[in-house]
């Protein structure tokens, strides 16, 4: 029976089987296969597979740094001098391969590397023709690119519209100016020897278009004369000439020159539009007289069929946070709209946005959900990079997780910094360390120790070296979770990062040390760091005073001393306090005295009344008092004496 029952589920099994392999079948060849001949593979694809497979080590230094191990910075000041020699280390050799590049004309590299050969600054065409200005503007040199125009048209020799207008380009780009040379060493100076208080720095760097800001449109410039000579300017010349003025500040300029294409009867691109757009705000004072420009010129977009983009969308709402209330009501239909348009928001649209509603200092009310709908949309997502304000979304987020003390979204925040290679979009050192900085202050804050300390020593110094103010924030974070044991293995951090020479750190520290007592083995660490902190105050660099003693730091100082029974390092403290001219307060004797009872000292005790009627306190009766109480004296002379002393001096 058993047998017979085994066979018919062994037959319902494999005719189960053939049926799925039939399906199997029938779907398999439902469908066309094309197989590649080739695949194609990026020449990055191996070392990408193999970058996955690794993490960020916490204990590793920077990528810059680890081709020279002996270079690896261990401060915040090493970290911005090492850069900066390293890039100007590869500013120097491009100088040089630029200037004699008939000495570097061997090309090593397979394949062929462009960037790694000399660059070509001398003009190879000489004669006054079309060829040699096409060349001239390639090479960016404004000024002779101009001056080769000026010769043809002395000639009597025609420029194309599309050559000129290639100038046009030029000039208005770089403000009528030769652009800053790369790879020049800069001289140095008295005036630029402090780099390390600087918030950027500015030596050994190319120049950045940041910094062609500052510089303005003028009146009457190459740019404006050559567009006077032009007979039929057309598009693309107002284009250039228009862009040109919003970058350098002349914006009611710039509306005036684009009436003056519509009087032509000609129709704008996209770019310009894109500059209108953010030179709106500059020519309009009210907030809804603003936004009524935007929307014309967006009309006008329409009525020209031109097709807006990512950047118009990102113009209007960067223009949109200088229109205050309007600008908070206007943002999701713009956004809406943009959508409607198939226009993928970039990580700068959700900065304007986030501006728009969180202004830096100003009270949160009633958008804090704003942040969380951001997160929603962006989370888990990876950016490429679209407009150069989308570095600045990290810390903008960041910045308004800090204000409104929200861990949650913070660590969400974090968390999208990781995601593929939106770490690229963090920006610059200098926006790297506001991140972080704001992301440390928020966690010392929010969080227990234990989680603080996990993330400092995941991102400490890998990938950020804490300021003196983060250091304080995290010397009040233990003060808070009670952890105060702690602060010797913090001191030896703050050395380490280049802040044992700030004064308000130090004595904070101090400060924490010396307020209450601990057990015996903590109070033997914090007696060692004391003494590591005297040597601070004792050697400078280089015979430099970094620190002055104050009585508050003395007297803490020696209470960590008095609290770990180091009676005579005490002691010897206790004298500096007439060598720097600071006076010690009664509780400082008080305390002083009772550990000198616990040694039976009497030598030490009355010497300490002596100090204290040498620095005329008004304590030091009460002190003689508690001498000739506590303590079996053969001098009572010398203390009767003390004591008339004291009174004639009150």
């Amino acid at each position: 029976m058993a047998s017979s029952c085994s066979q018919a589920l062994r037959h319902h099994v494999c005719k189960s089987i053939f049926f799925l392999l039939l399906l199997l079948i029938l779907f398999i060849f439902s469908e066309e296969i094309v197989i590649p001949k080739k695949k194609t593979w990026s020449k990055e694809a191996v070392l990408q597979a193999l970058a996955s497979t690794v993490k960020r080590d916490p204990t590793a230094s920077d990528y810059r740094f680890q081709d020279d191990p002996y270079l690896t910075p261990k401060t915040s000041s090493e970290f911005k001098l090492f850069s900066l020699s390293q890039e100007s280390g590869r500013n120097a050799a491009k100088y040089f391969i630029n200037t004699y590049p008939k000495y570097f004309q061997k090309d090593y590299a397979q394949p062929h590397i462009p960037c790694l050969m000399p660059d070509t600054l001398e003009a190879q065409i000489e004669e006054v023709s079309e060829a040699a200005l096409i060349e001239r503007i390639g090479m960016r040199k404004v000024k002779a690119a101009v001056d080769l125009y000026d010769q043809l048209l002395q000639a009597g020799t025609s420029v194309s519209l599309d050559v000129t207008n290639q100038l046009l380009d030029l000039i208005c780009f770089y403000g009528d100016h030769d652009p800053a040379q790369e790879n020049v060493p800069e001289q140095r100076n008295e005036e630029t020897e402090d780099v390390q208080d600087e918030p950027q720095a500015k030596k050994g760097r190319a120049a950045k278009a940041s910094d062609l800001l500052k510089a303005t449109w003028k009146e009457k410039n190459n740019a404006e004369r050559i567009f006077a000579l032009l007979s039929e300017p057309n598009k693309h010349s107002y284009s250039a000439l228009i862009r040109g003025m919003v970058k350098y500040g002349a914006y009611s300029k710039a509306f005036s020159t684009y009436t003056d294409l519509l009087n032509s009867r000609l129709k704008a691109d996209m770019h310009m539009f894109n500059a209108l757009i953010t030179a709106a705000p500059e020519v309009k004072e009210k907030y809804n007289e603003k936004w009524e420009l935007i929307v014309d010129l967006l009309k006008q977009m329409a009525e020209q069929k031109v097709r807006p983009n990512l950047l118009t969308l990102n113009a209007v709402l960067k223009a949109l946070r200088r229109c205050g209330t309007v600008g908070k009501s206007q943002a999701f239909p713009v956004i809406s709209e943009m959508k409607a348009l198939s226009i993928d928001l970039s990580l700068a649209s959700y900065t304007h946005l986030l501006a728009i509603f969180y202004k830096p200092g100003a009270p949160i009310q009633g958008q804090t959900d704003i942040l969380q709908e951001v997160m929603n949309e962006v989370s888990g997502k990876s950016f490429t990079p679209q407009d150069p304000d989308d570095a600045q979304f990290f810390i903008t987020a960041m910045r308004i997780c800090l204000d409104t003390k929200d861990m949650e979204q913070a660590y969400r925040v974090h968390e999208l910094l990781g995601v593929g290679e939106n770490w690229r979009l963090l920006g610059n050192d200098f926006q790297q360390n506001i991140y972080y900085a704001r992301f440390f202050s928020l966690l010392c804050m929010m969080e227990n120790i234990d989680v603080m300390l996990k993330w400092y020593r995941d991102l400490v110094p890998s990938v950020y070296y804490p300021s003196s103010n983060v250091m304080r924030d995290l010397l009040q974070a233990l003060d808070t979770d009670n952890r105060l044991d702690l602060i010797p293995q913090i001191w030896k951090d703050i050395k380490q990062l280049g802040h044992a020479n700030r004064q308000n750190l130090v004595e904070e520290l101090l400060t924490l040390m010396a307020r209450e007592k601990h057990n015996q083995e903590v109070q033997e660490s914090f007696a060692e760091c004391a003494l590591d902190i005297k040597k601070i105050y004792d050697t400078g660099d280089r015979g430099k005073v970094l620190l002055n003693w104050t009585a508050g730091s003395l007297s803490d100082l020696i209470s960590v001393l008095l609290a770990a029974h180091r009676r005579q390092d005490a002691w010897d403290m206790l004298k500096l306090f007439k060598t720097h001219n600071r006076v010690p307060s009664e509780e400082l004797l008080n305390k002083f005295l009772m550990c000198v009872k616990e040694g039976g000292e009497v030598n030490q005790a009355v010497e300490l009344v002596q100090i204290s009627a040498g620095f005329c306190l008004p304590g030091t009766p009460k002190l003689i008092q508690r001498v000739q109480q506590e303590f079996e004296l053969t001098e009572q002379k010398m203390l009767s004496d003390l004591e008339i002393q004291s009174f004639n001096s009150e």
